[in-house]
């Protein structure tokens, strides 16, 4: 911010100012900033709450095929016909896939958190990170968000985007959003975690151990990374930084890549994907 300067009993008038500025070397003045040369403030053109909603997408189709309809319609039979296409055209479009959309259950939908997750831990597969996505257990109707098996073991990870008005907290050892524990939610990740190293053990002939985490987006998160309940809780933009750390730290026992390789199938099989 810019400081104000005001007159004060001594100081120079604005007289003796235009003075001391004709007797500078060359006569020249110091050159004004103009208008243009203020910095710029580049806003997005979409805020980006609502460019993460998945349903942006299908809003913007449906606008632009009932503009194609009412384009049509006003060049051959006039604008009172295109109105009324329009219109029924929207109409029909919103109930049709109301009704499709709801054969797939809400647990299957892939969601901004998801989406957004899928797209980092693609980046890490020259660290040899391979991951599956909406990953379904056998026999419930639970899925897990992404499996991620590289050199530093296995991983089932849970995206979440919460309300970024409520500020997230740790009390106690406890996880917060606003008022409310969310001891739910990282029980839950710890058994997504359980149950998916039991499945991949029992095929593989051996015990292994997969580690929980969650990923957070929407508010801020006042630290990098946090355990809680035995899930490792951190904001989604930290995905990178906390697959390096763990490559690091599990330097002297890392998996090879033919197993990294083997476990990556056996889970594919155990944990078949769902299509969403």
């Amino acid at each position: 911010m810019e400081r104000q300067e005001f007159d004060r009993p001594g100081a120079p008038t604005a007289e003796a100012e235009r003075r001391g500025r004709r007797q500078r070397p060359g006569g020249q003045p110091p050159a004004k900033r103009g208008a243009s040369d203020a910095p710029l403030v580049s806003r997005p053109l979409i805020n980006p709450r609502l460019a993460a909603d998945p349903r942006l997408r299908i809003w913007l189709i449906r606008i632009v095929l009932a503009a194609a309809v009412y384009v049509g319609f006003v060049l051959s039979l006039g604008w009172r016909y295109a109105v009324s296409a329009a219109v029924i055209y929207t109409a029909g479009d919103i109930i049709y896939r109301s009704r499709t959309t709801s054969v797939i259950p809400p647990a299957v939908r892939v969601t901004a958190a998801q989406r957004s997750t899928r797209r980092r831990l693609n980046m890490l597969r020259p660290a040899g990170y391979l991951t599956l996505n909406a990953c379904r257990i056998p026999g419930t109707d639970t899925i897990i968000d992404h499996v991620v098996v590289g050199p530093a073991g296995v991983f089932t990870v849970d995206s979440e985007r919460l309300d970024r008005r409520l500020p997230i907290r740790a009390i106690g050892g406890m996880l917060y959003h606003g008022p409310v524990s969310q001891g739910d939610r990282l029980d839950h990740a710890e058994e997504e975690a359980r149950r998916a190293a039991t499945l991949i053990g029992a095929e593989l002939g051996y015990s292994i151990k997969a580690r929980p985490v969650m990923i957070i987006y929407g508010p801020a998160i006042p630290w990098k990374i946090m355990r809680f309940k035995n899930v490792d809780t951190f904001d989604g933009g930290r995905i990178g930084t906390y697959f390096r750390r763990q490559t690091k730290d599990t330097a002297s026992r890392h998996i090879s890549a033919e197993q990294i390789a083997r476990i990556f199938a056996v889970a594919a099989r155990v944990l078949p994907p769902v299509e969403s």
